[in-house]
């Protein structure tokens, strides 16, 4: 390959990757015409982009960014998978197609995160971490749970409170005075006798 050409893909490499901070290596020698279409697809549909890369032109171009660790010790022919929400939903992602027989022997081979190498195994634990949504929502209950208990609290103490004056307008009734019942009872009678 010329120098002209190495320049070109290396400049590729670096349009393409450019602003990507988290990514996955993967295999893919082995997966023939069709079953890396259907690859292919699967991740387009996550948001997941995959593309095959020469490690040497890809160390060279990644020189300097947060990619550059992942192809520190890069060997064999490695394809490149960036996107998705995040390196969460990315690693479970590979994991799955991973472990899916119809695309074997697809699988991960190490990646990098902040800066940081991953191997394959840390590839794999990351797939077993919640999502972003999932964290979120985690957080947000954990926010508004104090408020809806406070609330509860407010609406018990209320229910509490009309419950006991209802037990005693429920006593006083049945406790009326003798002569409460006498000057009832009697203008009971009296409103009788005329009739």
């Amino acid at each position: 390959m010329s120098k002209f050409v190495k320049q070109q893909i290396t400049d590729f490499y670096r349009r393409k990757l450019d602003g990507v901070d988290a990514a996955v290596l993967v295999n893919v020698i082995g997966l023939n015409g069709p079953k890396t279409t259907r690859l292919r697809r699967e991740l387009a549909e996550k948001n997941i982009r995959v593309m095959v890369v020469k490690n040497t032109l890809a160390r060279r171009a990644l020189t300097g960014t947060p990619l550059e660790a992942a192809f520190t010790e890069a060997a064999g022919p490695t394809a490149i998978c960036w996107g998705g929400t995040d390196i969460v939903a990315l690693a479970k992602e590979v994991m799955r197609l991973a472990e899916d027989e119809t695309f074997s022997p697809f699988a991960p081979k190490g990646g990098v995160m902040e800066g940081e190498r991953l191997t394959a195994e840390q590839v794999k634990e990351i797939s077993n971490w919640p999502s972003r949504e999932e964290v979120l929502a985690k957080i947000a209950g954990q926010i508004l749970a104090p408020a809806a208990n406070l609330s509860a609290l407010i609406g018990a103490v209320g229910q509490t409170l009309a419950g006991q004056i209802e037990q005693i307008a429920e006593k006083d009734a049945e406790t009326e005075s003798p002569a409460e019942q006498a000057a009832s009872t009697g203008s009971e009678g009296e409103a009788a006798a005329p009739a």
